[in-house]
């Protein structure tokens, strides 16, 4: 049984071996120098940025051709925003044509009267035709209605 774990050991101590060592990894920045200062370039996406020394520390700053690219995205940010602003702000809102198209509030009840008349008229046919089948055959079942 001993043998069993010294033979485990030993093999997680090979493996373990083999992993690469955090050490190693490739840095996330590299720096260059040059005559004013440094250029830092991002080792995973690329981004470049100009740095001096000042006071002992490393002062970054974006790359001109970033800067434009990063002003051009804020800037149709703030349009897309402003687009969506207005969209939220005329929800509720009828369009003129819209609303011009709507009927009156007069020419609604009007409307809507003519709907009642209708309704009352054809409920009162369909009882006197229910009413009148029950009359003429009163000993005749009346089918099933589902």
């Amino acid at each position: 049984m001993s043998s069993i774990r010294i033979c485990f050991m030993a093999i997680l101590v090979g493996l373990l071996c083999l992993l690469p060592a955090r050490a190693q990894e490739a840095p996330s920045y590299t720096l260059q120098k040059t005559d004013d200062g440094y250029v830092r370039m991002n080792n995973k996406t690329g981004q470049m940025s100009i740095c001096h020394e000042k006071s002992g520390q490393l002062i970054c700053k974006m790359a001109v051709e970033e800067r434009a690219a990063y002003d051009e995205d804020i800037a149709d940010l703030k349009a897309r925003v402003t687009k969506l602003e207005d969209a939220v702000a005329s929800i509720g809102k009828l369009p003129p044509v819209v609303r011009d198209a709507l009927p009156s509030q007069e020419d609604f009840e009007k409307g809507l009267s003519y709907m009642e008349k209708f309704l009352r008229r054809f409920m009162g046919i369909a009882r006197d035709f229910e009413n009148g089948e029950k009359g003429a055959n009163p000993g005749s079942q009346s089918p099933q209605k589902t």
